[in-house]
């Protein structure tokens, strides 16, 4: 007799059993053998989560297709896992650690510490899993995987998978490393990608200018005080108007022909300017006549080139705009269009936003934030300073972190996205897919002809660790095992002159200096290579692990 009332908690749990039991869901069955095959693999979810109405719209639909393929007759695999998460979860770990008040994962070492992530997800990373079975999603639950396979072993199939695929991308020149800007956030200490920052809009409220007078006339000092304040609290919202003289020309505040006004939200960056950039042939553009000279760089030693370029919007602040390469994705790009007049990117920050040696020695060390306060009194102190006005601008913010994500030029690997899209790219045109409706080509097109190289590094110690291996001289092994490390490593060295005999002694490969600055973590020992000539060589394995798997 049918209950009056449905009781969940009591039936659905009865049914999954009878579910399992039977195998109603299980791909591969005997009745089955011949039957057509159906696959979808989950979106893997976070083994850090769990459901939000995201997952349950998305794994309805799923569930639909599933079981309506099933009822058709055909061999349907649902397949089931959860993502590692790399970031995710290794900030659940630290942050239980920081509450145990135990020693953090620099002081306890790698293996240690993936020790503890391991034992975390064991005991909490399930829920996610039991929620989906609860909702009676048909998966083959015989089947789950985990993108990190069993304690990360070599020889387990999915780290031989994704170690497989790295390989080959590489092999192919697909994947390759390079030094470009990325989002680093400082917190976490990695690069973090374009969907794990966050913009948060900024608004100040200090303004002075130069020229100011008090009600009886008397000129207005900048408040230092008052300015350091305000940028304790919130180090974001205002403008900063500084003068840089022009070479050759006695600076007159008074006198706009000895100098280029330029504005920005961070003046500690200036300290790592390469250029001025003006727009060329604008009727607006007042600074046009200079390109071609330089300006003193204030609170250096160095002169930067004036140089045309179409960034520059003369109708946009004073119309000159500073250009710092290291630390701003546009200015990124200007410098690569000038490169035969820039010197290279001067990057002035270390892996915590301190100001490196690349800086002047007075502001070494300094935070980002009190390095900006600096700046700004010493510009002062030279009566460079301009004007200072409150402005309203989005600051990138690391979505987990919740610090301001700094742009920082770091070596990455990187994917060859735009290669890789080329035959996405020809199966809309082709006809081979269809968007429906058809006008979602249009962003499709838009998306992948104008898509960036992939960094997929990052420097955590949760994930799977990149497989390349470095020796003394910097040269790199890219393989996919320990053991191909050592040949191709053997092999290469057997044909060339020894790395101690050319005195390069036991390097650290291929990490870029500013890096160095990262707080060091202890490591696996160096892994030994022979060469044949009776002398052995140490590899270092990259520390970096994949962003994805």
């Amino acid at each position: 007799m049918l209950e009056k009332t449905y009781q969940p908690a009591a039936i659905e749990a009865r049914i999954h059993q009878e579910w399992v039991r039977t195998d109603a869901f299980k791909a591969g069955r005997p009745d089955r053998k011949d039957a057509a095959p159906y696959a979808i693999v989950i979106p893997p979810p976070n083994v850090t989560g769990s459901l939000h109405m995201g997952h349950a719209l998305n794994n309805t639909l799923q569930d639909i297709l599933c079981r309506f393929e099933r009822m058709r007759g055909k061999d349907v695999l649902w397949q089931p896992g959860t993502d590692h998460a790399g970031i995710a979860t290794q900030m659940v770990v630290e942050r239980q650690m920081m509450e145990r008040q135990e020693p953090d994962r620099r002081k306890i070492g790698r293996d240690k510490f993936l020790e503890k992530v391991w034992a975390w997800k064991a005991e909490s990373g399930g829920t996610i899993i039991n929620q989906l079975k609860r909702l009676g999603a048909s998966c083959d639950w015989s089947r789950e995987r985990f993108t990190m396979g069993d304690r990360g072993a070599p020889d387990d199939q999915m780290v031989q998978a994704v170690t497989k695929v790295f390989v080959d991308l590489y092999n192919q020149g697909l994947i390759y490393k390079d030094k470009r800007l990325v989002n680093w956030d400082p917190q976490f200490q990695s690069a973090i990608s374009d969907l794990e920052v966050e913009a948060i809009e900024k608004t100040g409220s200090f303004k002075w200018a130069r020229g100011d007078k008090d009600k009886d006339g008397n000129p207005v000092a900048l408040d230092h005080k008052r300015l350091a304040k305000l940028l304790v609290k919130e180090p974001a919202g205002h403008m900063y108007y500084f003068d840089y003289p022009l070479e050759g020309a006695t600076y007159n505040p008074d006198d706009p022909s000895t100098y280029v006004t330029v504005a920005t939200t961070r003046p500690e960056t200036m300290l790592g300017d390469t250029a001025v950039a003006v727009h060329p042939t604008h009727e607006k553009s007042k600074y046009k006549h200079l390109i071609g000279k330089r300006v003193a760089l204030p609170l250096t030693d160095r002169t930067i080139p004036i140089v045309g370029d179409d960034y520059a919007d003369p109708e946009k602040g004073t119309g000159a705009v500073k250009i710092t390469p290291a630390h701003d994705f546009n200015d990124f790009e200007v410098g690569k269009r000038h490169a035969d007049k820039l010197v290279a990117p001067i990057n002035i920050f270390d892996a915590f936003a301190h100001l490196n040696e690349n800086v002047p020695p007075v502001y070494q060390k300094l935070e980002r934030f009190q390095a900006r306060m600096r700046v700004v009194a010493d510009l002062d102190a030279l009566g460079l300073v301009a004007k200072i006005e409150p402005t309203t601008h989005t600051v990138p913010h690391g979505d987990r972190s919740g610090v301001p994500i700094e742009p920082w030029l770091t070596d990455q690997w990187y994917v060859n996205a735009g290669e890789l899209a080329k035959a996405a790219l020809a199966a809309v045109r082709t006809g081979k897919t269809k968007f429906v409706p058809e006008r979602f080509a249009a962003d499709y097109y838009r998306w992948l002809e104008n898509i960036q190289p992939w960094c997929v590094s990052r420097q955590l110690w949760w994930g799977h660790q990149i497989p390349a291996w470095y020796g003394p001289d910097g040269q790199v092994f890219v393989a996919a095992s320990e053991t191909e490390a050592q040949a191709l490593a053997a092999k290469h060295y057997a044909s060339s002159p020894s790395p101690r005999a050319r005195g390069e002694g036991r390097g650290e490969g291929q990490r870029q200096t500013p890096r160095e600055a990262q707080a060091a973590a202890p490591h696996p020992s160096p892994l030994p290579v022979t060469t044949g000539r009776g002398d052995e060589i140490p590899l270092k394995r990259d520390d970096d692990v994949l962003d994805t798997w």
